[in-house]
């Protein structure tokens, strides 16, 4: 890309934030809560672009004003001055450039949400419930890691350990943008501890990595949902037993995309208290509404990839964890590793940094930068 291409792109990006710094402050735009999330979400985004925009500006100057002083100046002092001042510009021009690339990619407006994650056995019976266990604990470990909050929605519990499904919900800074790496098949090849004779079997579980909606994306009609309370089951005392706490909703919905409506029900069993379970039962249901009014938009960036890094295809099989060989294998990328161990103990951001640069790759394509 030549320097004038990029520059008349920074150009449009800076007018653009000048434009949205005023709208912030207008009390009509202000009113319109939804417009004013939206726009001050934009603000934050190009803020950090702005920023080194100036910079590269100043550079730029910095190099012009030193080879003007090249040409025009004859004292020596002032000279070498003048050509320290170009290479260093120079020097630091290239590395800005490619920054600037990087930030001029198209955001995925989704990336900065919470995201609700869900974890289910696949083929292989308890062993798949058991290894569905063993991805929940592998990512709660890496969500310590990154300082994010982890609340449980709901679960069944395997025969044998493990998790049939489990439904959590994660906060904190650009969660979605970091785990919808994470959507897809997780295959496992090792030995069960069901197994008595020693034989390696193969069972698998799906991750589905959602962004979580918030309260302007979707409208619902609460006047429509059906709510039923039960008591809890698990652990936790005579409270459990006695208390209806859990709680369970109807909503009938029609989905954009198709014309066809159908029935979403929700439970909800995470805490004793029932209000509490009833604002997490409506977060889930907002993002399964936001989800599939979506899927159209997921599909569009689908037939637009040429790999599965990042599509959200929930069917797609994307990772083994090979234990005899001690192995992890991306099939996305053609990544392998031999540290199982440290990576179902949480340390997958290394993974998840090659699967972000794989997709920027394609991005920059995409977008001639």
């Amino acid at each position: 890309m030549s320097e004038n291409s990029l520059l008349d792109r920074l150009d449009g990006i800076e007018s653009r934030f000048e434009e949205i710094k005023t709208l912030i402050a207008d009390p009509d735009v202000i009113a319109d809560m939804k417009r004013y999330v939206h726009l001050t979400k934009e603000y934050k985004d190009l803020e950090k672009l702005v920023s080194a925009t100036h910079k590269y500006r100043s550079l730029l100057d910095d190099i012009a004003e030193g080879k003007e002083l090249l040409e025009t100046e004859s004292d020596p002092e002032m000279r070498e001055m003048a050509k320290l001042q170009v290479n260093q510009a120079t020097q630091q021009l290239p590395v800005l450039e490619e920054e600037l690339k990087m930030m001029l990619i198209p955001a995925d407006p989704e990336d900065s949400k919470n995201a609700i994650l869900e974890i289910r056995g696949g083929t292989g019976g308890d062993e798949a419930a058991i290894f569905a266990g063993d991805l929940y604990k592998m990512y709660q470990k890496f969500a310590e890691s990154r300082g994010w909050s982890w609340s449980v929605t709901s679960f069944t519990e395997g025969a044998s350990g493990g998790f049939k499904e489990v439904v959590v919900a994660i906060s904190g800074e650009g969660v979605y943008g970091i785990m919808k790496y994470e959507s897809g098949v997780h295959r496992v090849q090792r030995v069960p501890a069901t197994e008595t004779q020693g034989r390696v079997h193969t069972s698998a579980a799906t991750v589905a990595v959602l962004p979580e909606a918030e309260p302007f994306d979707v409208e619902i009609n609460e006047g429509e949902i059906k709510w039923d309370t039960f008591r809890s089951g698990g652990a936790g005392g005579q409270n459990v037993n006695k208390v209806e706490s859990g709680v369970r909703l109807r909503y009938m919905w029609k989905n954009p995309n198709t014309g066809i409506s159908e029935e979403i029900l929700i439970e909800c069993t995470e805490t004793r208290d029932q209000p509490k379970n009833k604002e997490r039962a409506l977060s889930r249901l907002r993002t399964f509404i936001y989800d599939r009014e979506h899927q159209k938009y997921i599909d569009d960036i689908a037939s637009r990839r040429k790999t599965l890094v990042s599509t959200g295809d929930r069917s797609a099989k994307i990772r083994t964890y090979n234990y005899p060989q001690g192995r992890i294998t991306d099939h996305r990328i053609n990544y392998t590793v031999y540290n199982l161990q440290a990576f179902v103990e949480g340390d997958i951001q290394d993974v998840i940094d090659k699967l972000i640069i794989a997709e920027n790759t394609e991005k920059l394509k995409e977008a001639a930068l």
